[in-house]
């Protein structure tokens, strides 16, 4: 069974630095997508930063584009958020999420983490 297991969050100064990780746990084949989204308390969850592989593109949302860097391990099937600057805007629970085919046109995100609390102080 494919599970997605996030770490790494934790609280933070405004200004600071995180590096958040999340590992694809019972994954054989190379993963079409991987990323990281958030949802704060009483927000909508949104799409942070995501890498489609198969098409070796990459995403960032306005909000975090340089500040936040996404990279991936393909050999481990792991994904990692870089995040720098941090904001208290920044404070919300992060979610690793997986597209578990090989190929697609999109990302069709299917394959979830349980979540990881980042919070930035001010």
């Amino acid at each position: 069974q494919v599970q997605l297991v996030e770490s790494g969050g934790r609280s933070v100064e405004a200004g600071g630095s995180l590096r958040l990780s999340c590992s694809a746990a019972g994954v054989t084949n190379s993963l079409n997508c991987m990323g990281w989204f958030r949802q704060a308390p009483g927000k909508e969850r949104e799409r942070v930063a995501v890498i489609h592989t198969a098409v070796g593109a990459t995403y960032y949302n306005p909000s975090v584009k340089g500040r936040f860097f996404v990279s991936q391990d393909n050999s481990r099937n792991e994904v990692y958020l870089q995040m720098n600057g941090l904001k208290p805007d920044d404070t919300a629970m992060y979610y690793c999420a997986a597209d578990q085919r090989t190929y697609g046109s999109s990302c069709n995100f299917a394959l979830w983490g349980q979540g990881t609390q980042v919070t930035v102080s001010s």
